[in-house]
């Protein structure tokens, strides 16, 4: 059995009742909302955030640092990622998107220092760590900043 095969025993369901469909029905005229009052409204009842009329949590607490607008978000990826390349290869962002070991480029991307690269790979990037550019170059690449 699998979860996509699962269903509830037979009887288990029942249709929903069909509200405000005439006194027959069990649940005409007012439609199970009462008279009057906030819940018999459209759009009645408060938000999530409401305490009563207390000054919810949310505006109580401070808040706290900033969100720098001018941040780049880089795409990121492991020197060991790349062994996947023939030797000799061109690694830019296009053929790590391909690949699929890029899934948005975002602002560029910046190659890290994880793992070992056993091949000799020219790769292209918007960033290195010192580490990412010792292991490439040891085993024979080169590393370039676009």
């Amino acid at each position: 059995m699998r979860l996509h095969e699962l269903k509830p025993p037979a009887g288990a369901k029942r249709e929903p009742k069909r509200k405000g469909r005439g006194i027959g029905s069990g649940l005409g005229k007012t439609a199970g909302r009462g008279h009057k009052g906030q819940l018999a409204r459209s759009g009645g009842g408060k938000g999530p955030g409401f305490e009563g009329g207390q000054t919810p949590i949310q505006r109580r607490l401070p808040t706290r640092g900033f969100t720098n607008k001018f941040k780049k978000e880089f795409a990121e990826v492991n020197v060991e990622q790349l062994n996947r390349f023939e030797d000799g290869t061109e690694v830019t962002p296009e053929v790590l998107s391909e690949a699929g070991l890029v899934k948005q480029v975002k602002d560029g991307v910046r190659i890290l220092g994880n793992g070992d690269l056993s091949r000799a790979l020219t790769v292209r990037a918007h960033g290195f760590t010192k580490s990412a550019i010792a292991k490439i170059e040891a085993a024979g690449g080169k590393a370039e900043v676009i």
